[in-house]
This record gives structure tokens, sequence and C-alpha cells, in this order.
């Protein structure tokens, strides 16, 4: 079965070509990673190849490869930033699996033991605070 064809209006498509604005927390020749603007726990990131591809299904390799050494850095960093005691990783696939935007991305997510994580809900953090988590992250990815 041929998997669909990728969108390039999806959100996260705009947001790369800088169309959609974004707290970015890092980037490079490969990824972009910036705060989920509707976090499940404070220092929420989510993390994207900047090349086209609806999900971990259809990627690259060789481009998903590349992803994946951003991924680490950006949850060592988002771990480290907020004194977390772990980091949930989460990655969704079609509609069935999860995902609602169609460009492969990834959440991280700061873990401490005993706190749940928020509910996914519309409500979404001031910018300013995205801001303060995005320069903490940005400044552990430095520190590392």
């Amino acid at each position: 079965m041929p998997f669909p064809t990728y969108d390039d209006t999806n959100i996260f498509a705009k947001i790369l070509r800088g169309e959609m604005p974004c707290h970015k927390v890092f980037e490079d020749e490969a990824a972009l990673a910036f705060m989920d603007i509707m976090p499940r726990a404070n220092g929420h990131v989510l993390v994207l190849p900047k090349a086209p591809s609806r999900n971990l299904l259809d990627a690259n390799p060789e481009d998903l490869g590349k992803l994946m050494i951003c991924v680490r850095k950006i949850a060592r960093a988002v771990k480290s930033a907020f004194n977390a005691d772990g980091v949930t990783v989460l990655q969704y696939n079609e509609r069935a699996g999860g995902q609602i935007i169609f460009h492969l991305h990834f959440h991280i997510i700061p873990r401490w033991a005993g706190i749940d994580l928020r509910p996914h809900t519309a409500a979404q953090e001031k910018p300013d605070v995205l801001d303060a988590y995005a320069k903490k992250i940005a400044a552990a990815i430095e520190a590392d």
C-alpha cells in the first residue's frame, strides 16, 4: 500500500518556511526544535526534520538518522534544564496512531516522579513563558 503524499501546507511546514512563528530552542541543517504551545509539562519541546516526511513510516532513513541526533541532544538538554527525573519521547504515526499534524515530529517532555502529564488541551501557554523555557533549554544545549 503506497503512503499518502506529503502536504506542504501543514503548520510545521509553514513554521519551517518562516511563515508561522515558533519559540525556537535549536536549529541545525537537519532539524528544528521549538516549544510546544500546548505543553503537557513545563519544558515540552517538539523536534522535527527539515526534510519533508509525513511520519516515521515514510521518512528517508538518512534524514531520520540525522534527526535522531537532534532528538537525543534536545532530550538531554530538557532533562538538565528542568532538573527532571527523566524524559518521555513520543512520536505518533497516522491518524489511528494518534497523529494530528502530518509532518514527522517527536515530543520531548520532561518528567518528574509522581507527577502526571497534563491532559492535551487547546489551552496555550503564555508566549513569555515559552520564550523563557526556550532560552533555558538552549543554555543547557550549550553547556552539554
